[in-house]
């Protein structure tokens, strides 16, 4: 059965699309914790993100550099925190997260955006994109 992710990134779930390839598919997080919070999955299913092969463990790497280099044009800050949590979906990710400090890392808080809001952090992350 797929899962949610593979639904997201094959369009039959709608999201906010940051960027995309044919391997890969990043938008942002529902229930972010900070505004840009960004999630990447392979379009490929698998549970944890250690069982993908090298070759497409170093490609999904790569491709997350591109989403984090798009973020931090689209959202100035000192960096952007990459988590690996993968527990609460059943499919590899990576949360992109723009930070100033650790404090901004907090799965405990959450900020709320609009609709509108969500379109245009997205929107402002893939013309970033783009551009790479």
């Amino acid at each position: 059965m797929a899962t949610i992710f593979s639904k997201i990134a094959a369009g039959e779930i709608p999201s906010y699309k940051c960027a995309e390839n044919d391997r890969f598919y990043a938008f942002l997080d529902i229930n972010p914790v900070k505004k840009g919070h960004t999630l990447v999955v392979p379009r490929k299913e698998v549970d944890y993100i250690f069982d993908m092969s090298d070759n497409d463990l170093a490609a999904f790497e790569v491709f997350t550099k591109k989403v984090a280099v798009a973020l931090r044009k689209a959202f100035p800050c000192k960096k952007v925190a990459q988590v690996v949590l993968g527990l609460d979906v059943n499919h590899a990710h990576i949360h992109l997260i723009p930070i100033d400090s650790e404090a901004d890392v907090d799965f405990h808080k959450h900020v709320k955006l609009s609709e509108e809001e969500m379109k245009e952090t997205a929107d402002k992350i893939y013309t970033e994109f783009k551009k790479l």
